[in-house]
């Protein structure tokens, strides 16, 4: 293990720099902002427009990439976000957040993508999975870590933007002294969403609601938290309970899916999240311990869905397919997180920070209804032929290049380096 990890180390470290950064900066604008008194419509388009930056990154980081090469372009996304990060905090206005946010997404697209080339790279078939899920770990310390500084300065200054340009930086000087060779061109994947239903109606319908409740709730969250009477430090508590808990969950769901129809989990899980999330509207808890708790319980539920949702695809999918179909499902999730953000921004104006539940409760709801309809119109299944259940960060978009990394994707020939993206 130790021999399969020492060569990609620099990376793993640029990789936690990079999520320390997304974690600490996607939560600074949105509690900053409500504390200007920007509208919770302008505070949901911050959202959006990540979202947006994110998917066309995916899209077109390749092609960045083949034009001026790895390290380069490495350099020239993670400068850029450096950059926008201290501009957000000398230009203290909505509508430039909002513009700059677009290129945030790409940017962490392409960081992230050109990372994860690099580890696959220098992975073989005997660590790749130790090395995706190492990888996946470090993402999830990257955001809660960055979550947890909240607390310790003061959101109404510029010293968290600083702080947040300075570890951009950092993330960059890993990647820019590593001696490893630049790895291939980055995969490309493209959005069949025929294809997608076809293979599997749940997975398509889910994944699209998961990403609006994920969605308005990864961007709005932190804005209910300090509309319901949450401190800075208490609404970086609830947003990093919400993933950890989320990420502690897919564990115990994942296995239970591997054993019963996976649409059952899905349903239950989903119910579980409307329960939570109608419990907080109903009861509109003032106390910090009961809102976290039942915030706690409703992001354990609400995280684990996509994982399970991502395997009952790939459960009617080819091992060839795999990439192609995971791929296109990451794609459709990051629609559905461009939408949840630019609905829930109006909705909660107009029926205060509550309405924020009100919305995933009803995507929620949505899932579980259409998951048990399905389970009567189609056989699932045999356990014997699954496809293994595997983890996901919770916390943050993973980019189509991390599946190049998974223990599911079709195993390279080590022997011929130039095929491993022949997926």
């Amino acid at each position: 293990m130790r021999k399969n990890l020492l060569p990609v180390a620099a990376l793993l470290l640029g990789t936690l720099f990079l999520f320390l950064g997304n974690g600490l900066h996607s939560l600074l604008l949105p509690v900053r902002g409500t504390t200007e008194g920007y509208s919770t419509t302008l505070l949901g388009l911050l959202g959006t427009s990540w979202a947006s930056g994110f998917v066309l990154g995916c899209l077109l980081a390749p092609t960045v990439v083949k034009r001026v090469g790895h390290v380069r372009a490495f350099s020239g996304f993670a400068a850029l976000l450096a950059i926008i990060a201290l501009l957000t905090g000398l230009l203290v206005d909505p509508i430039w957040w909002v513009a700059l946010r677009a290129f945030t997404g790409f940017s962490t697209a392409g960081c992230s993508m050109i990372i994860e080339s690099w580890l696959n790279e220098r992975a073989t078939n005997e660590s790749r999975g130790a090395i995706f899920s190492l990888y996946i770990a470090i993402t999830l310390m990257g955001v809660v870590g960055g979550q947890m500084m909240i607390p310790f300065g003061d959101t109404s200054t510029t010293l968290f933007f600083m702080i947040c340009g300075i570890v951009y930086c950092l993330a960059m000087l890993p990647t820019l002294l590593s001696t490893a060779a630049s790895p291939q061109p980055l995969s490309q994947i493209s959005l069949d969403l025929r294809g997608l239903y076809r293979n599997s109606p749940v997975s398509f319908i889910g994944i699209l609601l998961v990403g609006i409740a994920n969605g308005a709730y990864g961007t709005l969250g932190a804005v209910f938290g300090r509309q319901a009477g949450l401190t800075d430090s208490n609404v970086a508590l609830m947003m990093s309970t919400t993933i950890f808990v989320g990420a502690i969950m897919q564990f115990p769901a994942g296995r239970l899916s591997d054993r019963i129809d996976r649409r059952y989990v899905l349903a239950a899980l989903a119910a579980v999240a409307a329960f939570a999330g109608l419990m907080v509207v109903l009861i509109a808890p003032t106390g910090v311990i009961l809102l976290i708790t039942l915030v706690g319980i409703y992001g354990a539920a609400a995280n684990a869905l996509y994982p399970i949702a991502v395997s009952h695809a790939n459960d009617f999918a080819t091992a060839e397919d795999f990439v192609k179909i995971s791929g296109g499902l990451l794609l459709l999730y990051g629609i559905g997180t461009i939408i949840g953000p630019t609905i829930g921004g109006p909705i909660m104006t107009v029926t205060g920070p509550y309405g924020l539940f009100m919305i995933t409760a009803v995507a929620h709801l949505l899932i579980t209804a259409y998951a048990l309809f399905r389970s009567r119109r189609r056989a699932p299944v045999p356990v014997s032929e699954r496809d293994a259940f595997s983890t996901i960060n919770p916390g943050t978009l993973t980019t189509p290049e991390s599946l190049q990394l998974s223990p599911r994707a079709t195993p390279f020939e080590e022997e011929e380096p130039d095929i491993r993206r022949s997926a």
